[in-house]
């Protein structure tokens, strides 16, 4: 079983900075497959950015965030990490990780049902 954790949401400007840490725990070799998604009051989920950890480590980021967010991960911290730059009020949300042992990075790149979830962290962007 995997747990997760999440951690770096605030109250931020727009245009400034925020680093979101996700704390990976338990059967993390399992893990193929890492993602952060987004939940604003009254309206859907939707998937923010993705990282199939095999091979080169391939991303997948929505259009509304790209080029403003990067995926990463530390692997010996057993850390997951969504540094967002540039931030927007729309970007305002609870953000979650999820991770998954996906088929392969076709799979894991389009995917938006995940195994497991952390308890999400807040994030706010001001105008």
């Amino acid at each position: 079983q995997v747990q997760l954790v999440e951690s770096g949401g605030d109250s931020v400007q727009a245009g400034g900075s925020l680093r979101l840490s996700c704390a990976t725990s338990g059967y993390t070799y399992s893990i193929n497959c890492m993602s952060w998604f987004r939940q604003a009051p009254g309206k859907e989920r939707e998937g923010v950015a993705r990282l199939y950890t095999y091979g080169g480590g391939a991303t997948w980021y929505d259009d509304s965030v790209k080029g403003r967010f990067t995926i990463s991960r530390d692997t010996a911290k057993n850390m997951l990490y969504l540094q967002m730059n540039n931030l927007k009020p729309e970007d305002t949300a609870m953000y979650y990780c999820a991770t998954k042992r996906a088929a392969g990075g076709d799979f894991c790149l389009s995917s938006t049902t995940f195994d497991t979830w952390g308890q999400g962290t807040q994030v706010t962007v001001s105008p």
